[in-house]
C-alpha cells in the first residue's frame, strides 16, 4: 500500500539539505559500486536515481565499477580457479579473459542501460581508454594468509603508476557521467585487473575530489563484523587503525579502508561507505548530518558540526 505523501516533511527535509546543496555544488564526488550492487535491477535502477539527483544539484560524478560476483560466476561456469588472498584476486590469464567479459559486458552495459531508463547521459569507460589509468604487473609479495606470511604472485593484476584525467574533466564538463570500470593497462598494452576500490581512490585523488563514497554490502563499517547494529557513523585515520586492531576490518572491506586512508592522505577532504541496500541511502549520507553509513575524516578535529547527529550514541563513533 502507498503511503500518504507527507508534504511538510518533503518541504523540511529540502531546507535542510540547502545548507549541504551550497557547500557540494560544482564539487567532484567518486562514487564507487560493487558488482554486487549491480545483480539487481532494482538496486541497480535506486542507485542511478540517486546519482541523477545530485548531478541536478550541480555536483560533478564520476562512478567506478566493480566485477567481482559477475567474475566469480563465470570463472565457475567455465572450471577457472580464481582464489582471494588478502581481500584480492588471485588473475590468471583465463580469469582475466572471464573478468573482461564480466566487467566491460554484464555490469557496465547494465549501468548504462539504467542511466538511459533514468534519462541521464552516461559513457562507459575503462582504465584503459584515452590512458586513463596507467599500470604495472604486481610483482609477488608477502602477504598474510589465514594467519600466515606468504609470497603470492596475484598473476595479471596491475598497480596503478600514474592517471591521466582529462577525458573525466572532459566529460563531466559537457554534463555527462563517466562510468568507470578498473580494468588498465600497462605501456604495452597488456591488460591488467585492477582492483575497483584502488582505481576509485586514484581518480578521487587525481580530480581533487570533494568526497570519495563506496557503496558496500553492509551498512557502513561495523564496530563487529556481521552486527549491523554496530554501524559507526564516524571516525578518523586512527580510528580505522584501531577497527584492523580489533579484527573488524577483514576481507572485502580491507581494500576499501586502505583506499580511504590513502585518499585521505593525498588530500581527499571525505571518504563515505554506504550500505548500497539501504533506501536512498547515499542522498541521506551526503545532504543530512544524521548520515546513513560512515563518515571518514583524516582527524577527529576536522569534523564540521553539520557532519555530526544531534544525538550520537557510544556506537556511532570510533577515534582511538
Amino acid at each position: 500500500m502507498m503511503m500518504p505523501f507527507d508534504r511538510d516533511a518533503a518541504m523540511d527535509a529540502l531546507v535542510r539539505a540547502i545548507p549541504h546543496i551550497r557547500m557540494f555544488r560544482g564539487t567532484t564526488f567518486v562514487i564507487k559500486v560493487g558488482g554486487g550492487s549491480c545483480q539487481d535491477a532494482a538496486t541497480r535502477d535506486r542507485l542511478v536515481e540517486q546519482l541523477a539527483v545530485l548531478r541536478e544539484l550541480g555536483i560533478r560524478i564520476v562512478l567506478v565499477h566493480g566485477g567481482g560476483p559477475q567474475t566469480t560466476a563465470l570463472c565457475e561456469r567455465l572450471g577457472i580457479d580464481t582464489p582471494f588472498v588478502g581481500g584480492r584476486r588471485v588473475t590468471s590469464a583465463p580469469a582475466l579473459e572471464a573478468a573482461v567479459m564480466g566487467i566491460l559486458g554484464t555490469v557496465r552495459t547494465s549501468l548504462l542501460a539504467s542511466f538511459r531508463k533514468a534519462g541521464v547521459d552516461a559513457i562507459g569507460l575503462s582504465g584503459i581508454d584515452a590512458g586513463l589509468v596507467q599500470a604495472v604487473k604486481r610483482p609477488p609479495r608477502a602477504v598474510e594468509n589465514e594467519g600466515r606470511i606468504e609470497t603470492i604472485d596475484f598473476g595479471q593484476v596491475g598497480d596503478i603508476e600514474s592517471v591521466e584525467p582529462r577525458v573525466l574533466e572532459a566529460l563531466m564538463d559537457a554534463g555527462t557521467i563517466p562510468v568507470v570500470s578498473p580494468l588498465c593497462a600497462d605501456r604495452d598494452g597488456q591488460v591488467l585487473n585492477v582492483n575497483a576500490d584502488t582505481v576509485a581512490a586514484a581518480l578521487a585523488q587525481s580530480l581533487k575530489s570533494e568526497k570519495l563514497v563506496f557503496m558496500t554490502a553492509t551498512p557502513g563499517l561495523l564496530a563487529k563484523r556481521e552486527d549491523a547494529g554496530s554501524l559507526i557513523s564516524y571516525t578518523d585515520i586512527a580510528g580505522l587503525e584501531a577497527l584492523e586492531r580489533d579484527g573488524a576490518i577483514a576481507t572485502g572491506m580491507l581494500p576499501k579502508v586502505l583506499a580511504a586512508r590513502a585518499s585521505l592522505e593525498a588530500g581527499v577532504k571525505r571518504v563515505h561507505m554506504v550500505g548500497h541496500r539501504t533506501r536512498n541511502g547515499l542522498l541521506l549520507e551526503i545532504l543530512t548530518n544524521e548520515g546513513a553509513g560512515t563518515l571518514i575524516v583524516r582527524e577527529m578535529a576536522e569534523l564540521r558540526p553539520s557532519e555530526m547527529p544531534a544525538d550520537p550514541t557510544p556506537a556511532m563513533a570510533v577515534n582511538e
